[in-house]
Formats: structure tokens, sequence, C-alpha cells
């Protein structure tokens, strides 16, 4: 765990320093679910927050309402068609706006305590690592980060003494109840997942679904592509591979559960036959407030867990043959090196859902 956040500790209420001062945050993928969460948190907590910027892809008209309501210094769209729009949008404002690819990993460069790295897929990469080559602390929500670039990331992580501070579910999960130095006892990390919208259908059901039944999550608020890899656990394939890099404790002890409830959200089993787990409602503002508090913790508008409510928790193992995709994460895994890039990038041959991938993505702004 030398590469992300080693120290643990609830001396905090929220976000700001110790010394009482604002944090600085910049948001990448302010426009998306995880933007607009973060956004959400910081709203209930200004006092804790200044922000520096703000970036999107193409929702020039959702980046301008934040811009205006936010006040970041800075508001960036990676679309150079939408910048006479942004421009004109922020005028009178003293937010200065910029446009293009260029301008995004800018914006990550810019002096920041903190960075949500919120950008969905490779795109994220060349702003985060603009982020991470300046020590900021980088609440990572981007996955493919680790997926496509694994060790060389993390080699800008270590030489730059930048912090890694996990925004998945259940990678954050796992952060809280992992302490340090603590990973030669470990047994196994167990990461949990709902099974999704397909989770009790047939293999020939799945071939007929459709776009708006792939993206109907039973548990969880999330964007379309996020929501149609987590229909067919390639999401949670990515999750593995990810957690390979942040949790080293080997492939042989990463384990996957299904828990349609989706209130474990992970758990550590350690070589005393403990089992530590953290439990939660179903809403990424919880693992976001611990990402953006920590080491403190900041109150969250998350409905308050009542297992008396809940009544039963159950897992189940993961059916590999109608979801491969924990199969092909694996083999990417144990071929090492870059494997996992090109993996992530052509999905998985099965038919069964490519449909709704090609459908669900080809489509997102």
């Amino acid at each position: 765990m030398a590469l992300i956040a080693e120290a643990h500790g609830d001396n905090a209420d929220t976000g700001a320093d110790q010394a009482g001062q604002p944090r600085t945050i910049s948001i990448l993928g302010s426009t998306g679910s995880i933007g607009c969460s973060t956004l959400d948190l910081i709203s209930r907590n200004r006092e804790a927050f200044d922000l520096v910027a703000l970036t999107a892809h193409r929702n020039v008209r959702a980046l301008v309402d934040q811009a205006r309501t936010h006040r970041p210094q800075l508001a960036v769209i990676s679309e150079p068609d939408f910048y006479a729009e942004l421009k004109a949008g922020l005028e009178g404002t003293g937010i200065e706006a910029a446009a293009g690819p260029e301008a995004v990993v800018e914006a990550a460069g810019r002096p920041a305590d903190w960075v949500m790295a919120g950008i969905v897929g490779t795109a994220g990469l060349a702003p985060t690592l603009a982020a991470v080559r300046r020590g900021a602390c980088i609440a990572l929500a981007n996955k493919e980060c680790l997926v496509s670039a694994g060790s060389l990331f993390l080699d800008e992580v270590t030489r730059s003494g930048s912090i890694l501070l996990p925004v998945d579910s259940e990678h954050n999960a796992i952060f809280q109840v992992l302490g340090p130095g603590r990973l030669d006892s470990v047994e196994k990390i167990i990461l949990t997942a709902s099974g999704g919208p397909f989770r009790t259908w047939t293999t020939a059901d799945m071939a007929k679904a459709t776009p708006a039944e792939a993206v109907a999550h039973p548990s969880w608020d999330m964007g379309a592509k996020i929501s149609v890899d987590s229909a067919t656990l390639m999401n949670k394939g990515l999750e593995l591979i990810e957690a390979h890099y942040l949790f080293p404790v080997g492939e042989p002890r990463l384990d996957v559960v299904i828990h349609p409830q989706s209130i474990v959200h992970s758990m550590v089993a350690y070589v005393d036959g403990s089992v530590l787990a953290q439990l939660g409602s179903p809403d990424m503002r919880t693992p976001i407030s611990y990402a953006l508090a920590w080491p403190g913790r900041m109150a969250t508008p998350s409905i308050p867990l009542d297992l008396a409510v809940i009544g039963q928790l159950t897992f189940e193992a993961p059916d590999l043959e109608k979801f491969p995709a924990l199969v092909l994460a694996r083999e990417a895994l144990r071929a090492g090196a870059a494997a996992p890039a090109p993996w992530w990038r052509i999905r998985c041959a099965s038919p069964t859902w490519i449909p709704c991938v090609t459908t669900c993505c080809s489509s997102a702004s």
C-alpha cells in the first residue's frame, strides 16, 4: 500500500487542512456522475474547499451552469468547437475559459491541493498524470489510468510523491479497512459486486437485452458507460486490475463475490481468520467524501444504514460462464506488462453484450 495514502486517522471534520485553511481542488470531468457528486458535497461544505478548475468534455451548458454556481478560477471544455459558447456563458464572471485537450492537461497541472480525477476512459490519463507529476493528492475515480498504464503510472506517483486516494466504492472500502503496513497479514482481498441487472438472466435473454435494460442498475446511480460495464461485470474486471495495482497482494489473493444488496462494499480477510468489511448505503458520495476529507471525514446526505430494516445480506459466487470478463481480467493480470490495456479496449468477445456496449457507449457525451 506504499503507493496510496498510508496514514489513517479521523482528526478532521471536513476537507479543510489542519491549519483551518480551505483545500484547493480541481475537478476533472465535472459534468459526469462523479464530478456532479463531488460538486454536491463541496456545495454542502463551502468553507472547506476552494475550486481551482472544472473541466468537461462537451457538455458546455452544464459546465457553464457549474462554473457560474461554484465559481472556479478556470473552466475548460475539451472539445474546441464549444469554446465560444463557454466564453460567452462565462462573460462577466471573471472566470477564465479555455478549450482543447491540452487546456485540460494544463488545468490539471495548475496548483491545487486535491484533484478529482473523474474523466472516463484513457482520455483521463494525460490530465491525471499532469496532476500526479505536480505532486497533488489524487482522488482517483479513473480506473483506466491503472488498467491501461499500470506500473508506468505508479512509477510517476512514486517519483513525484503524489498520493492516490481511491474513489471507486470497492477500493475506497479496502482503503478504509486496510491499515498501514498490513499487507503481509492479508489472506485475501474480496471485492463485492451487485451482479447488475442481468444477474438472474439467462444467456439467451442477455443476448436480446436493450441499452435501457443494460443501464438500469439495481443499486447504483451511475453514468451510461460504467452502468453497461457493471451489467456485464466488465467493470468488476477493471476493478480487479485496479486493486492489483493499489493493493499488491498478488492476483491469487484477489477475489470477487456477488452481493446483490450493495451494502458491503469490500472485505479484507486476514491470516488469523478475521474479516473486516466496510458497509454503507449505495451512494457514491460516501467514498467521494472520504477521498475529499481524508484523513478526516465529512458529513454527507447519504441515507443512514439500518441493518434491521435491510434484514438480510446475501453472497454468491459469480457465474464465470455468463460473465467471462472476470476470467479475461485475471488472464490479463497473469500476462502482465501492458496486457490489460488492449484487453479493456476490446471489451469481450462474447456476443451476449456487445450490442449494449456499442449502443450505450457511442451515445455518451
